[in-house]
């Protein structure tokens, strides 16, 4: 359970990779623009393996750090300059700590932002504690009856939400999602919503299918074959050394691809001349900008999406490790795991 603002609780802190330790946790008082948040609870995903095992690209990480970029919370506190009403809403909010200033910035491409990458939970306090103080500005209003629980997806989504606003899925359109994870069962959700003629996914775990179906899936497969080639639209969710090869493969001539999965160095590349000739349009997501955020918030509220049911483990702070092995494990059974203060 998190304690008020003031009392003490514990934090996660990793120190080097391999290495990580509880600490008391003290909340840091929200400056001029910045709100002290509650954490309710905080995901764990592929990229916390990587700051805990050492395998985060060089300048994406800073040690020592708390980790946690998936959260959801509720505003407690409040600096100067800083509506007193958003204290006590419930929140979720944005991790990239972006300058404003530069012309990345200003054409809304905040992830892309030249003056540096700061990121919460990598080089910058995440929310694997009690809580968390950010600017003002990252912060997104909840509906009053959100599932705090389910809101903790909404990084994820909001990821996923930045493929579709670069892919503009159209009604009646034959669309293919490779990987059923998380980012790939969020956007069998969002596409659902779009009105697909066919929605195909390319998933080979049993266990993923039948969720993928709930949420919208008109086929679960575990081969392209009959799908090569035949796609208007595919988004890439898996981050395999071959899935961008094999959403390329699915695509038809003409036919748009998103990239959003990070695959681990030495993934099998994409042939330009197959680009070329097949007139693809390829997009690539890192993170979400601002206005993915406020689509997946939308999309949530307007009760769109069902996140609660790709959580699977909630445990508590203490447990980092744990749940660190569980995400790690391969287990087709663990969804979701997060971790509550």
């Amino acid at each position: 359970m998190s304690r008020a603002p003031g009392g003490s609780g514990l934090a996660v802190v990793i120190d080097a990779p391999g290495i990580h330790r509880l600490v008391p946790h003290e909340p840091v008082p929200p400056g001029p623009g910045e709100a002290l948040v509650r954490v309710h609870a905080s995901g764990i995903c592929g990229s916390d393996r990587e700051v805990y095992g050492g395998t985060r690209p060089e300048g994406y990480v800073r040690y020592p750090v708390v980790p946690g970029h998936e959260w959801s919370g509720t505003v407690a506190e409040v600096g100067a300059g800083v509506p007193d009403g958003l204290v006590g809403r419930k929140v979720v909010g944005e991790g990239f700590r972006a300058c404003q200033l530069c012309e990345r910035c200003h054409t809304g491409d905040t992830t892309l932002c030249t003056a540096g990458y700061d990121e919460t939970g990598f080089t910058l306090p995440g929310a694997m504690a009690p809580t968390l103080t950010l600017p003002a500005r990252l912060l997104h209003v909840l509906p009053d009856d959100a599932d705090l629980t389910a809101a903790a997806l909404l990084e994820p989504t909001a990821c996923v939400a930045a493929a579709m606003l670069a892919a503009a899925p159209r009604p009646g359109e034959r669309v293919a999602v490779v990987g059923a994870g998380t980012l790939g069962l969020i956007a069998v959700q969002l596409l659902a919503a779009s009105s697909p003629a066919e929605l195909h996914v390319l998933e080979p775990r049993r266990e993923r299918a039948q969720l993928a179906r709930e949420f919208g899936a008109t086929a679960v497969v575990d081969t392209t074959a009959g799908l090569d080639g035949r796609c208007d639209l595919v988004v890439e969710a898996a981050g395999a050394p071959g899935s961008a090869r094999t959403a390329v493969g699915l695509a038809r001539r003409g036919g748009r691809v998103v990239l959003t999965g990070i695959p681990a160095p030495g993934a099998a590349g994409l042939d330009p001349t197959e680009l070329v000739t097949g007139r693809l349009t390829l997009h690539t997501v890192f993170g979400a900008p601002p206005t993915a955020w406020a689509h997946a918030v939308r999309a949530f509220g307007a009760g769109l999406l069902d996140l609660g049911a790709l959580v699977t483990h909630e445990l508590p702070l203490g447990a980092f490790p744990q749940a660190i092995e569980l995400v790690g494990a391969g287990d087709p059974k663990v969804g979701k795991v997060l971790l509550r203060p």
